[in-house]
Order: structure tokens, then sequence, then C-alpha cells
């Protein structure tokens, strides 16, 4: 029988997420399933992981974090409890792009990614002890425009549009807390660690720590005992940090509202 908790990073592939992904399959108590869309990508990173954890519980699914139906295949198809949901995937496409359902991809894909994914798996996680939810969300956060979170009337601007997203997962995950702590879901956000990644670098900037220090925080929050009972709060380097974008109840909610709109 296995009874290994289970655990999904989103964004599996990329620097941050890998490394998440390959800290917690160190430890043999947990099954690791990385997410993302390009399978080739998953493939190798699954087989990076065996290879360097000995761990044959790792395995992937193939789902675009900027669609919707694509999240809710993936519910469909679910087998079994979910203990941990690390919501890392993020994109920063340095032109204004959108999904096929013409929605502005960093928005879609950094904040409604992280909504669907909590909507759709957090019911896999109601009768499963410590459950917890980590949205991978920034210190660079910021400037979020409730009338224009798409650029339909403002210029598009990468890193505005990435500081915007980062503000509402850390607002998402005060909210979702909230919502879900009937079903003792601890849900918190986190800064990961600064990494030279393609994130980063189509941001403009590089990175001074490894993508292993950069995902230090987001596997502490995902299955240490010593963050268990924090939910709704927001760390950076393992340390609570007061978010001050989480204060107020009537922008949570409708931030909650807009989003689920979509």
């Amino acid at each position: 029988m296995n009874n290994r908790r289970v655990v999904i990073v989103t964004g599996a592939y990329g620097k941050i997420g890998k490394a998440i992904a390959e800290s917690i399959a160190t430890n043999h108590q947990y099954e690791v399933v990385l997410i993302g869309r390009d399978e080739n990508k998953l493939i190798s990173a699954v087989s990076d992981i065996k290879s360097s954890t000995s761990n044959s519980f790792v395995r992937y699914e193939v789902v675009d974090l900027s669609r919707k139906d694509s999240i809710a295949k993936l519910a469909a198809e679910w087998e079994g409890p979910l203990h941990v949901l690390v919501n890392n995937a993020g994109t920063t496409p340095r032109q204004r792009q959108e999904t096929q359902e013409g929605i502005e991809m960093q928005f879609a894909t950094n904040v409604l990614g992280y909504m669907w994914m909590i909507e759709f798996m957090s019911k896999f996680m109601h009768d499963v002890k410590d459950a917890r939810i980590v949205n991978v969300a920034s210190y660079w956060a910021g400037g979020l425009d409730l009338d224009d979170v798409e650029f339909k009337n403002r210029t598009y601007n990468n890193d505005t549009a990435y500081r915007q997203s980062k503000q509402a997962n850390r607002m998402l995950s005060t909210y979702f807390a909230s919502a879900l702590s009937k079903y003792k879901i601890n849900v918190v956000a986190c800064h990961p660690g600064d990494v030279n990644s393609k994130l980063s670098n189509n941001l403009g900037y590089g990175g001074h720590e490894s993508p292993a220090q950069g995902a230090s925080t987001p596997v502490w929050l995902a299955i240490s005992d010593e963050a268990s009972g924090y939910s709704g709060k927001y760390f950076e380097h393992k340390q609570l940090v007061t978010c001050g974008f989480s204060t107020n109840q009537q922008q949570l909610d409708r931030l909650y509202e807009l989003c689920s709109g979509y």
C-alpha cells in the first residue's frame, strides 16, 4: 500500500519549480507530481529527479496552467488524495500575449492558474491530515489595478504585469486561507529566493541564489513540521512577514469575484 504524501508542483521544469520538486522528492515519504505544458521537459525533469533522489514515485501530468479546461481535465482524471499543492508556475512574456480564450497571458497563468488549481484540486485535500497549499508569490509585488488586470487600457509592461500578479497571489492566498479553513487546509504565500532564471531574465534581472536556495522557503512551507499552522500568512526567507496587501477584506473579495468571472 502506498502511504506516501502526494505533492503537486506546478511549473516544475523551471529553475525553481524543478528544485522544489527535487528537494521534496529526496524525502521518500513523498510522491511528487510535476505539472507543466511541455511534455518533453516534464519527461526530462522526472528522469533527472528520479536519478538524483532514487525516489521512484515521481511522475508528471501535462497541464496548461493558463487554461481552465486543462486544469479541469486534470481534476476529472485525478485519483486518490492530494496532501500538498505548490503553485509555482509563472510566465513573464515581454510582449502582451493572450491565451486561446483571449485572456492576457500573465494574468491567466500567474493568477488564474493558481486560483483554478486551488478550486479544482482542493477537494482532494478535504479529508487529509495537514493539507497544505503553498503559493509561490514574490516580494516584487504591487500595482494591482482591479479595473484593468489584463492591460486592455494600460500599456503592457511585463514587469508591471508580473508585480500585480504577485500581489494578487498574496491576496488570494489570504482569501483561500479563510475559505478553506473549514477543511483545515493551510494556505500560505511566500517569496522564493532570487534565482537566475528565464522568468527573471525576461524581467531584466539576474539572480544571486542557486535554484536549491531559491526553493528552500517553498519546500520548508510544503513539508516542514515547523511550518504547520500559519494559514493566511506570507513568508520571505522562512521568516513571517506582514503582508500589507491582504488586510482589506473588501479588496480580497473584489479580487476573488473578478477572478471567478473567468
